[in-house]
């Protein structure tokens, strides 16, 4: 399905400068728009510009932006909205109408259903039959839209993870993917659009496709490159372990490089790691993935899980005492573990969805594991469960993302020597790890007054969010 948004010339003009600096879109739609055929294909937003019309003169129309509806929502009592997000400027000048339009390539019944559905200041909707006819004349006529189109397509619509022990590896390593990027305040779209890797023994982050876009219109650059943390570079040579690293900038001359490392076959993988590490405070995080049953939402606690949170306990205690105010935590909890949960059913997660879970810190774990609460129902009375049955107080997502942001959790005075030592002692034991190191000059204030900044458009935009119906499929 495709919808279409069509604004005037003037209205266009207007809104360009906005529409690049927030590359994402909110218009009202007639309630009486049908959606349902949204699940027919990828629910691709073409806007439109079109010239003001004149007497015995054809439509003027030439398509602009182009991104997917990520979101649908309700405006008053007669009206409901879309939420395009992404929205990317076309790198050509694409005219719709007229003997060098698109139009003219599309069979007669799909381009009357096209004017149907872009009538000027409303937002329609067209079948899939139609987007993909104009699609294919897209990539004929103008191949160089080809990778927007590659990239947008990906993210609207993703492949469904399934049950393999790749595609569970693949779906820890997003989570964490998505996580550190939320963590840092890069743009979740940086790294959303993928596509399956050709093993499964590749990283999840080896199957990202690169956003095709100016530089100059955007505030972050993503490339692969030769080495991360100048110190990763080995794996990439190597004939047993994957490695897969994008650097990640912003105007502000902040730096993120992402590596994602595979060591071991995915038959013989553990799980995944998340670590994060703000090389000005010489501060790092740690996150043990754990997948909970998908039915009841818990996991039994074996000796296994026991050994690994000694481990963790003994990598909490390279951080050092705080000597200066910005150095002060809220405890010496630096490690955490996500107890997280994934659908039997699998559904397409929105470019925003991180996995449902919990985040707690190992000194909470092993408090709740002399508890009552989690004495399980086996004749073996050392028997112990972990889930949101048995644990009434956990870290969720955002409130875990917002301690790391403001540096409220994390180690004191560890190095990157100590952070690649863990990083390859992970991987050579058969963990999947995904670290990202964030580079900046800022000041304390400085990160403190951008992450407020941040932390309040994403509160105004969750409570737009959670009057709105439901994410798109």
């Amino acid at each position: 399905m495709a919808f279409i948004v069509t604004l005037s010339s003037n209205e266009l003009a207007e809104n360009q400068s906005k529409f690049r600096i927030e590359q994402r879109l909110t218009k009202s739609r007639p309630k009486s728009l049908n959606i349902d055929a949204a699940l027919d294909g990828p629910p691709i937003t073409l806007l439109v510009g079109e010239d003001p019309a004149r007497p015995g003169r054809d439509r003027s129309r030439w398509l602009t932006w182009i991104g997917i509806v990520a979101r649908h929502g309700t405006v008053g009592a007669v009206e409901k909205s879309i939420t395009v997000d992404p929205l990317r400027e076309c790198t050509e000048s694409v005219p719709l109408d007229g003997p060098d339009g698109v139009l003219n390539d599309v069979p007669a019944p799909l381009r009357q259903e096209f004017d149907r559905a872009s009538l000027l200041g409303t937002v329609g909707a067209c079948s899939n039959v139609v987007w993909q006819s104009l699609e294919s004349v897209l990539r004929a006529r103008w191949p160089a839209l080809s990778p927007l189109l590659d990239w947008l397509i990906a993210q609207a619509d993703p492949p469904v993870f399934g049950n393999s022990p790749a595609d569970q590896s693949w779906q820890e390593q997003r989570d964490a993917t998505g996580s550190l990027l939320r963590i840092a305040d890069f743009p979740l779209s940086a790294l959303a659009a993928w596509q399956r890797p050709p093993t499964g023994d590749a990283p999840y982050t080896a199957g990202l496709i690169p956003q095709p876009v100016e530089h100059s219109l955007i505030d972050y650059d993503v490339r692969v490159a030769g080495e991360a943390f100048e110190m990763f570079s080995e794996w990439q040579q190597s004939n047993t372990a994957r490695c897969d690293i994008h650097v990640l900038h912003d105007a502000s001359g902040r730096r993120l490089e992402v590596v994602n490392v595979n060591a071991t076959p995915v038959e013989s993988r553990l799980g995944t790691d998340m670590l994060y590490y703000h090389e000005p405070t010489k501060s790092f995080v740690f996150v043990q993935y754990k997948r909970l049953d998908p039915d009841t939402r818990s996991i039994y606690v074996d000796k296994r899980l026991r050994s690994q949170l000694d481990r963790l306990e003994e990598t909490a205690k390279l951080s050092i005492p705080p000597n200066r105010p910005s150095e002060w935590r809220l405890g010496t909890d630096s490690c955490f573990v996500k107890l997280a949960y994934w659908p039997r059913n699998p559904k397409r997660l929105p470019i925003q969805g991180l996995a449902p879970g919990m985040y707690l810190p190992v000194s909470y774990i092993r408090l709740v594991l002399e508890d009552d609460c989690t004495r399980g129902k086996r004749t073996d009375s050392s028997a112990r469960i972990l889930g949101y049955d048995q644990v009434e107080r956990h870290l969720t997502g955002t409130q875990f993302i917002d301690l790391v942001k403001h540096g409220l959790a994390g180690t004191v005075g560890t190095t990157r020597e100590q952070l690649y030592a863990l990083v390859k002692q992970r991987a050579d034991t058969g963990h999947s790890v995904v670290a990202a190191m964030e580079f900046s000059e800022e000041s304390v204030r400085a990160r403190q007054q951008r992450t407020r900044d941040r932390g309040a458009k994403r509160r105004a935009y969750l409570h737009r969010a959670s009057e709105h119906d439901s994410p798109t499929s």
